[in-house]
């Protein structure tokens, strides 16, 4: 990974921002993958440098066939997550090596806690790089960083789940290759504090009702 960093990622950094910037479509809410990404993307699978996030644990419960990480432990893996984050824009190296948020989190979350099916749908793709997802949880309403505030509404109407409400800080919403959005709402207003609360696997391509408004950027 040092090598990678110093022969690949450092020297890149001002073409990866530039080709950032012109990636994005001409409506403004949407972008792509950098050319340099898609090249980094395969040169770091060929190292096997890729999906170093993914404990052996999550492994065993992942798809068998797809890329499945180097078996490391959370310690060991944070000393590359320090070494991926001394580059700077857009998580550029953790991308690179399929390591960057909210990917990484929602595809244990599907490993551990999804059924086969989803795992096969979204997991798979989802380890190869092939797409990419994103984590809603936040609302502009209220305090999401404490979990009992998520007010977004879901209801069960017997044959889907119907949503409403309103989201932000979807990070990589925007992008075209995510097709997948993990969702937290609220399903039971009347239970207790902790147990309102569920989370929805949405397939964003073929769901209907739903507004992508803007890209929020950082200070400013």
């Amino acid at each position: 990974l040092t090598s990678f960093m110093h022969d690949r990622i450092y020297p890149n950094e001002q073409l990866f921002l530039k080709q950032s910037h012109e990636s994005r479509w001409t409506n403004g809410k949407e972008w792509t993958h950098p050319p340099l990404i898609v090249d980094l993307m395969q040169e770091a699978k060929q190292r096997g440098l890729w999906n170093l996030f993914l404990p052996a644990d999550s492994a065993q419960l992942a798809p068998k066939g797809t890329h499945l990480g180097r078996g490391l432990t959370n310690l060991q893996y944070a000393d590359l997550c320090e070494l991926m984050g001394t580059s700077v824009h857009f998580e550029f190296a953790a991308t690179a090596c399929n390591c960057a948020s909210p990917d990484t989190g929602n595809m244990e979350t599907i490993a551990r806690f999804g059924n086969e099916q989803q795992k096969e749908k979204w997991l798979s793709p989802l380890l190869d790089g092939s797409i990419r997802s994103c984590f809603a949880m936040t609302e502009p309403d209220v305090a999401s960083s404490d979990a009992t505030n998520i007010s977004i509404d879901i209801r069960d109407d017997g044959d889907d789940f119907v949503v409403n409400g309103r989201k932000w800080w979807c990070t990589g919403a925007g992008s075209l290759h995510c097709k997948v959005m993990i969702l937290m709402g609220k399903t039971d207003p009347d239970a207790k504090a902790f147990a309102q609360q569920s989370m929805l696997l949405v397939d964003l391509a073929n769901t209907d009702g739903i507004e992508l408004v803007r890209p929020l950027t950082v200070f400013g």
